[in-house]
């Protein structure tokens, strides 16, 4: 399956209405003819209306409450569409993971705001306890399933540990991607090693009557954080405007806010970074042209 296609999923916009000069095309005055413009966020992975809101309501109303503005839910399709919408600018900010930014940036020269870094955010490889297969490089030329193509922790990250330990890729192991299917895959006997994130195989393992059959041989290093982009035409009054209620407020009041959707669990004890930099990605570069993506035109406008 094409990488470009693989990497849809469900992503929300999110409208900020706010007293703060922001770029021209970035909205128009409210109806009663005030001077209040509107910031328009996405947030990649989440599918509908009914889960942003269940999700992230929460975090809505404390950003609300923290920063002035206004938020309002606007569903769209998939990742592709979020990157398209900052090329088309009919997007401002759009809150992603490492993987997407890379794209988007590549698209667009948006402008990374604030990162968010998740405990434990690293990539695992894994076999059953009683397979031949106790290292990377023992699994070269075997099957080993991932997650989704593109996935930072759960395709790209595997990936390039397979590299790291000598094996080339693409094509020194034969990388499955069967979504959510990766650990019955193993448990079937259909691959030799299973690649995800390591959060991934902690959940596997609390399903698993006896965990002490599986056995992790391999964990990345840290993955980078997500991060929420900015469009280059966004001033930097809106920049400054989410900047600051995210240093301000993130500890005790946004990433409370945050945990109380049921998916954010994977946020718990997340620090954030105001000033992060474009080269904190230097590794998912590194990461997509292991997997032999070198080219990023076709992710926008398919």
């Amino acid at each position: 399956m094409e990488l470009r296609r693989a990497m849809r999923v469900g992503l929300g916009l999110v409208a900020l209405a706010g007293a703060v000069a922001v770029a021209a095309g970035c909205g128009g005055n409210d109806a009663e003819g005030s001077d209040t413009e509107t910031v328009r966020l996405a947030v990649t992975d989440l599918t509908g209306l009914e889960e942003l809101q269940r999700e992230f309501g929460a975090f809505v109303a404390a950003f609300e409450a923290e920063s002035g503005a206004e938020m309002e839910f606007f569903p769209v399709a998939d990742r592709v569409a979020a990157a398209a919408a900052l090329d088309a600018d009919r997007v401002d900010l759009v809150f992603t993971g490492p993987a997407e930014y890379v794209v988007m940036r590549e698209r667009t020269d948006s402008e990374p705001v604030v990162s968010i870094n998740r405990p434990g955010y690293r990539s695992c490889v894994y076999t059953k306890a009683d397979s031949e297969h106790r290292s990377l490089e023992e699994l070269a030329g075997e099957k080993v399933a991932m997650s989704d193509v593109g996935s930072t922790s759960g395709h790209l990250g595997p990936s390039q540990m397979f590299v790291d330990a000598g094996i080339e890729m693409p094509g020194g192991v034969e990388v499955l991607t069967v979504g959510d299917a990766v650990h019955q895959a193993l448990v079937r006997d259909d691959v030799a090693a299973v690649g995800v994130g390591c959060h991934d195989y902690e959940e596997a393992m609390e399903a698993e009557d006896d965990p002490s059959e599986f056995r992790v041989i391999a964990e990345g290093d840290p993955l980078p954080p997500d991060v929420i982009v900015a469009h280059p035409d966004v001033d930097d009054a809106t920049i400054e405007l989410v900047r600051e209620t995210f240093e301000e407020n993130w500890e005790d009041v946004l990433l409370p806010a945050m945990l109380e959707g049921k998916d954010n669990a994977k946020y718990e004890g997340a620090t954030l970074e105001a000033s992060p930099e474009d080269g904190d990605y230097d590794g998912v570069r590194a990461m997509y042209r292991a997997v032999g993506v070198e080219d990023f035109s076709g992710f926008v406008g398919e």
